[in-house]
């Protein structure tokens, strides 16, 4: 007598684990993993918002922990890990930058890019070494997978950023060149499906092309030491005077400087000596 053999139900099929596994693979591929950069200002944990299509970044001031979430841009992975804004005019406790660096380590097996975010506005000499200070911690390899995005731009009206950066001076260029002038402007008050996100993802994938790879650790530089001239008063880039958003007071960053010009901030200077 033959023996009965159930048949099974439709859905009852175990998948493939080896089609499984391959599909994870193709995915893992296929993923964006992205690390977000800058001060205690509005604009790096909207950013991630931005690119999330979401708000599961908190905005508020004490944020002392990285991050991650995901997300999917056109049907492509991505990952995004925010991390703690560093402080402007002080140096940022050795706790914050360690867990600044953790965040490298939270998208294994190392990110495609670190997003170094600067509000377009008045970039001191004070920015330019707190911004060489921490992207440091993670080694001189950084440079060549950081691209600088500006936020706020909309102040600039019709203004190109590539003229502001002229504009603005050595301090900003010396970044910028830094990162091999790879660089981006994205609108966050724009919400939902966001016109901006896919070509920042595109500059990204150029960016690992070229540089053959994701990020690796190489050896971490020295701590830059400021100049002792600059006012330490000074509290780091701020939004253009004329900014008409309104919405600093709020947001996750330093009790935002006095508006006021250049001339200001030397007279402030010349007091502290």
């Amino acid at each position: 007598m033959a023996s009965e053999i159930p048949d099974l139900a439709v859905g009852d099929e175990q998948p493939d684990p080896e089609e499984e596994e391959k599909k994870r693979a193709e995915a893992a591929a296929r993923e964006l993993r992205l690390v977000v950069l800058g001060w205690r200002w509005p604009g790096k944990s909207l950013t991630g918002n931005t690119i999330l299509g979401r708000e599961d970044f908190r905005l508020e001031r004490a944020a002392e922990f990285c991050v991650k979430r995901e997300t999917e841009v056109s049907g492509r992975p991505v990952v995004v890990v925010d991390t703690p804004g560093w402080f402007s005019s002080q140096d940022t406790p050795a706790v914050y930058q360690q867990e600044i660096v953790r965040g490298a380590s939270m998208c294994p097996p190392g990110p495609h890019a670190f997003l170094l975010v600067v509000p377009v506005g008045m970039f001191t000499e004070v920015d330019r070494a707190r911004v060489e200070e921490h992207l440091a911690l993670f080694g001189e390899n950084v440079w060549s997978h950081t691209l600088v995005v500006f936020t706020w731009a909309e102040v600039l009206r019709t203004i190109p950023i590539e003229r502001h950066i002229r504009r603005e001076g050595r301090d900003l260029q010396w970044v910028v060149e830094r990162c091999k002038n790879r660089f981006c402007v994205i609108n966050n008050n724009i919400f939902g499906e966001h016109p901006q996100v896919p070509r920042l993802l595109e500059k990204v994938e150029e960016m690992v092309a070229e540089e053959g790879g994701l990020y690796v650790p190489g050896t971490v530089e020295k701590k830059p030491e400021l100049n002792q001239k600059v006012v330490e008063r000074d509290l780091g880039a701020r939004p253009k005077q004329n900014s008409k958003l309104g919405l600093f007071k709020n947001m996750e960053a330093d009790p935002p400087r006095q508006s006021g010009d250049r001339k200001n901030s030397q007279a402030g200077t010349n007091q502290t000596q």
